[in-house]
C-alpha cells in the first residue's frame, strides 16, 4: 500500500464532496489494519452545525467495511495552507489509530506534509484512558 493509491482514493472522494455552502471539498482515505483503503468527503448541511467532515465519513467507512485500526490516513484539500484535520476528527481518528500512526496531509499537487497523530494530539485521552485496549 503506497501514499500514492490513500491520494488516489481521497482524490476521488474529494470529486464528490457535498460542499455547496463552503465550496472547499475534502477528501480523506484511511488504510485499516488489512490493507483496504476507505475514502470519505465532507458532506455539508444547510443546518451547518450537522455536516460531516471527509475523515468522519472515511472513518465511518472503514468500520462498515469491517476495519477496526487505521494504519494510515490521508486529508486533501485545496488552497495554500495545510488541511489537517479538526479538533473533532483528531479526536475521532484517535479512537482507532494510535500515537505514531501516521497521519498524511496533501493538497492538489499531492503531500504536503507528514506527521504523526502524537503529533496532531498529543496527550490524547483514548480508549487506553479507560484501560480499554486501543
Amino acid at each position: 500500500m503506497t501514499i500514492e493509491m490513500l491520494l488516489a482514493a481521497a482524490r476521488t472522494a474529494q470529486a464528490r464532496a457535498h460542499a455547496p455552502y463552503s465550496r472547499f471539498r475534502v477528501g480523506a482515505a484511511v488504510r485499516d489494519e488489512t490493507g483496504a483503503v476507505h475514502a470519505g468527503c465532507n458532506v455539508e448541511n444547510a443546518a451547518y452545525p450537522v455536516g460531516t467532515c471527509a475523515e468522519a465519513g472515511a472513518i465511518a467507512a472503514m468500520v462498515a467495511g469491517g476495519g477496526r485500526r487505521i494504519a494510515a490516513i490521508l486529508v486533501l484539500g485545496e488552497g495554500e495552507a495545510l488541511v489537517t484535520p479538526c479538533g473533532a476528527c483528531r479526536q475521532r481518528i484517535r479512537e482507532f489509530a494510535s500515537p505514531d500512526t501516521p497521519v498524511h496531509v496533501a493538497g492538489p499537487e499531492g503531500v504536503r506534509r507528514s506527521f504523526t497523530l502524537g503529533t496532531l494530539l498529543p496527550d490524547s485521552f483514548g480508549p487506553d484512558t479507560l484501560g480499554l485496549p486501543g
